[in-house]
């Protein structure tokens, strides 16, 4: 290592040392320096040019969720500072690391109104799990230190680092460039929740007649999928799942009753939670959408909750036994201590495997109807059945919020645990899922990637569409299409008498809008012949498109147990 680098120099040498092998981003005049250095050194990071900042955040995001690794993203100053942030804040309340790199006007300029000019450490303060603006070129190498430790350790989630025009110019020395291995993954530097917590709620599990557990993102994040299916089977418990929790157990899994609560419940997964005598929310904050706004489980019911994050155990229910720890970790812990103590287990207990083939074929049945219905517009369920079908076992679908959110949290099953299902469920914003599929795409790129998104969320993300061609990458991209902003103009009907305002809009043909971009594509509105067109689109092996003329979300039976009000 030269003894001397440049601050820009600093910070290529520090995410290579930290074994970033991608960067998501756009150029602007103030990153020039950074962009120079990444140029002309030789560092094996690959930098993906986007057409907007907020879906180079969300490419980091998904990108992510399926390396275990720090996301890393990067934007200019003034409006590309501002259009970064709200994919770090989704990322931030997803606890998933991410990292945003912004660059800002010269330190020697500040005050004196220059172009872009932005106080970026207030405006990511309040939204980032750690911030900051470097002043001087030598706090390059232990901020960037600092920034991977807190994404990756405790509870992970999004930091930022604002490097002005100047300081990149600026000399660093070369043996401020070493980092701390560990937290090039995450989760790292885990720990295990106290030992008599997890005696406790062994005890109170091993008591139950009728234990349920409830699984957050948390659980895939931590690795934990194996040693939960092996207490799952130990004790013959079902596991539900909140929306990002899917791929806690594999979507077939004969204890695996699937997501509960307001988006992608249905009645008879909320009869589980309902018959439960002791439920344990495992990595699960337990909020509105996955408790139906705290009825179910209702707060009567004892609770167990397990979260590295202690802020959330006892948020919204009266908890017998908090566990504070990594989920994987502590698992493992109580698996060992229910199978010491399982000869004390209570007799008559529930029957898990009974619950979940009762409660499946319930909830499977009007489904498969609908699914094989030939009835237009195309029904939503027709298009999950058909993915199911056909795609890869390893596909990892991404999906928006609107129609695609609660009809694949409940109807998408991947016959794998892990991470198959991502959508943006902090937030919720529009446009996520193509920028998520590019990314999860790059960081895995031997698992068919699907973006699944309504006509609205499209609008707000299309130019994208060139990356994919640029970039060459075979993601199938799915257009519910119905010329309406659904999610609310279903909450019109359900909450304010059909008054219907503001909510639809013209009908665009987005399959040739994709074939400009050079994507192969196809338009579907006969139902007859939407299975045909998603097989091929599937094995084509390139980026492809399908525009589907689709029930709008109002007048669907959309497994919603609430709309807005």
């Amino acid at each position: 290592m030269n003894d001397k680098l440049t601050g820009a120099e600093a910070l290529v040498r520090m995410l290579e040392a930290y074994e970033v092998k991608h960067i998501f981003g756009l150029c602007g005049d103030t990153s020039l320096p950074f962009y120079d250095a990444l140029a002309r050194l030789d560092h094996g990071i690959q930098h993906i040019l986007t057409r907007d900042e907020r879906s180079a955040a969300y490419m980091a995001d998904a990108y992510a969720r399926v390396t275990d690794k720090v996301g890393v993203c990067e934007g200019p100053s003034g409006g590309g500072a501002t259009y970064l942030l709200p994919g770090l804040v989704e990322a931030n309340e997803s606890s998933i690391p991410v990292l945003g790199i912004t660059s800002d006007v010269p330190v020697t300029s500040r005050g004196k109104f220059p172009l872009t000019e932005l106080n970026q450490k207030a405006l990511y303060q309040p939204l980032t799990k750690w911030n900051t603006t470097i002043d001087l070129a030598e706090q390059i190498p232990s901020a960037v230190r600092t920034a991977f430790r807190a994404m990756t350790t405790g509870k992970p989630g999004s930091a930022h680092i604002c490097l002005p025009h100047d300081v990149q110019k600026h000399s660093v020395s070369g043996s401020d460039i070493w980092v701390q291995k560990e937290h090039c993954n995450y989760p790292a530097q885990r720990y295990v929740a106290d030992h008599e917590d997890i005696e406790k709620a062994a005890k109170l599990i091993l008591n139950a007649h009728f234990p349920v557990l409830i699984c957050g993102g948390g659980v895939v994040n931590s690795g934990a999928e194996q040693i939960l299916e092996k207490i799952a089977v130990l004790l013959n418990i079902p596991v539900c799942t909140t929306v990002s929790g899917q791929g806690s157990l594999a979507g077939n899994h004969p204890l695996n009753v699937g997501v509960v609560g307001a988006n992608g419940g249905v009645m008879p997964t909320r009869e589980v939670v309902n018959s439960a005598d002791l439920v344990f929310f495992i990595t699960c904050r337990a909020g509105s959408t996955t408790t139906e706004n705290w009825r179910f489980p209702n707060k009567s019911i004892p609770i167990i909750h397990l979260d590295i994050d202690p802020n959330t155990i006892g948020a919204n229910y009266p908890t017998k036994v908090g566990l504070v720890g990594d989920a994987k970790l502590t698992l493992e812990e109580l698996y060992k201590e229910l199978k010491s103590n399982l000869q004390i287990r209570t007799k008559n207990c529930v029957d898990g495997k009974a619950v979940v083939t009762k409660a499946k074929s319930a909830k499977f049945e009007p489904f498969l109807n609908l699914a094989k219905s030939n009835q237009t517009p195309i029904l939503p369920e027709k298009i999950v059945h058909l993915l199911n079908k056909y795609l890869p076992k390893d596909a990892i679908v991404c999906a928006d919020p609107g129609t695609p959110c609660p009809y694949f949290s409940a109807y998408f099953l991947s016959d794998l645990p892990g991470r198959h299902f991502i959508t943006n469920r902090a937030h919720g914003a529009l446009g996520f899922s193509m920028s998520a599929a590019i990314g999860a795409a790059i960081g895995k790129p031997q698992s068919k990637c699907v973006s699944v998104m309504g006509d609205g969320s499209f609008g707000f993300t299309s130019g994208e569409l060139e990356t994919i061609t640029r970039y060459k990458l075979p993601i199938l991209m799915i257009v519910i299409s119905n010329s309406v902003y659904g999610w609310i103009k279903a909450s019109q009907k359900s909450g304010y008498d059909r008054r219907y305002y503001s909510v639809d809009f013209s009908r665009t043909d987005h399959a040739k809008i994709a074939e400009v971009y050079g994507i192969r594509s196809w338009s579907v509105n006969d139902p007859i012949n939407l299975e045909a067109v998603i097989k091929s689109a599937i094995e084509c092996g390139e980026p492809a498109l399908i525009d589907i003329i689709s029930q709008p979300l109002q007048d669907a039976a959309a497994p919603v147990s609430q709309w807005m009000g």
